[in-house]
């Protein structure tokens, strides 16, 4: 592609600390109309990424409160990030291989800097390419498991 990740990505992110409360973590999520945002500690150096499915699967999903639970507590810690210098095409591969639709930009010491979304690569990136990458970021293992009345997964 060429494209560098810097001409695409959204600069500066709404982020969130560690020490906020999941409930206010997801308002903000609503507010900026996004599925993820960056835990980054006091010097804004990403720390973790808070996922919409964070929320349902590790605190809906397990009961806990959303007014008591921290998002340190239930961020994802391994989060895959790039440069700025990256090309459009070394996020395509990276969305790509880790199955994710955004990913944090860093620089020096993993400062949060940006981050770009799948979109960001869909809008700039040729159709085929893209449409390709999409595919293999959206491809679920298997068929459709279906939660039975026994709340066990069920193959269907």
């Amino acid at each position: 592609m060429g494209t560098k990740i810097a001409e695409v990505m959204t600069q500066r992110p709404r982020a969130v600390t560690a020490q906020m409360r999941v409930r206010e973590a997801a308002r903000l999520m609503d507010e900026e109309d996004v599925g993820s945002l960056p835990v980054v500690d006091e010097t804004e150096r990403l720390i973790g990424i808070l996922t919409d499915r964070d929320v349902a699967v590790r605190v809906v999903g397990r009961g806990l409160d959303a007014d008591r639970t921290l998002v340190g507590d239930v961020a994802s810690t391994e989060v895959a990030v790039l440069t700025p210098d990256h090309d459009l095409d070394d996020a395509l591969r990276l969305m790509a291989r880790e199955q994710v639709r955004r990913v944090p930009i860093v620089v020096r010491d993993n400062q949060l800097v940006g981050i770009v979304a799948q979109a960001d690569v869909a809008h700039a990136g040729k159709e085929k390419t893209t449409g390709e990458v999409v595919e293999a970021i959206s491809r679920s293992p298997g068929g459709p498991r279906v939660a039975g009345s026994d709340g066990d997964a069920t193959e269907r």
